[in-house]
């Protein structure tokens, strides 16, 4: 697999400071952010429910007529079209978020894997055959813990048998072989 070397990055050169945003960019972002955190609330889903219920109720006074069935419709498909464009803003802004805190983790780990930085741009085989390293990785730290947890358990059952010297384990337990640190 081959290094990916990571884009300089303007934050990392304060001499190379970020364009001035539009106001209406950081305006739109302001607003954003204010719609997400209200539209999360739970009494704003209350309120929705309380418009459908509304809705309903208001069915018999119209005769259940088209207008009346046109009306949930239309509020229905603007909402969802407003909110796709709000969900898809949070998200993006809250992903950029998450990747400059695992980048920023990742650069000042002691020995980073600088591969992993720009992870998000790899192509699906370089991810797999990341993550087949991953699983050896984890495979071989749970091989290591069970070898010290093993270990454990022989110095335990020594303590408790009151002996401090290394003596060889049960031989009925394990095939008959000895603790790991007699061996």
């Amino acid at each position: 697999m081959h290094r990916i070397d990571t884009p300089h990055r303007a934050a990392d050169d304060p001499s190379k400071a970020a364009a001035p945003r539009p106001k209406i960019i950081d305006r739109f972002a302001r607003i954003a952010r204010a719609a997400a955190h209200q539209l999360g609330h739970p009494l704003t889903f209350a309120a929705a429910i309380g418009v459908i219920v509304l809705w309903a109720a208001t069915g018999p006074l119209f005769g259940w007529s088209n207008t009346w069935q046109l009306a949930i419709n239309t509020g229905t498909t603007i909402v969802t079209f407003v909110m796709v464009f709000l969900i898809q803003n949070t998200q993006n802004r809250d992903n950029e978020a998450v990747q400059l805190k695992l980048d920023e983790l990742i650069r000042t780990t002691a020995h980073p894997r600088n591969r992993l930085l720009n992870l998000e741009e790899c192509s699906e085989s370089e991810i797999k055959h990341l993550r087949g390293e991953f699983q050896r990785l984890a495979e071989k730290r749970q091989a290591a813990q069970a070898r010290l947890d093993e270990a454990r358990d022989c110095r335990q059952s020594d303590h408790r048998a009151g002996g401090t010297h290394h003596k060889p384990r049960d031989q009925s337990r394990a095939g008959g072989s000895e603790c790991p640190r007699d061996r």
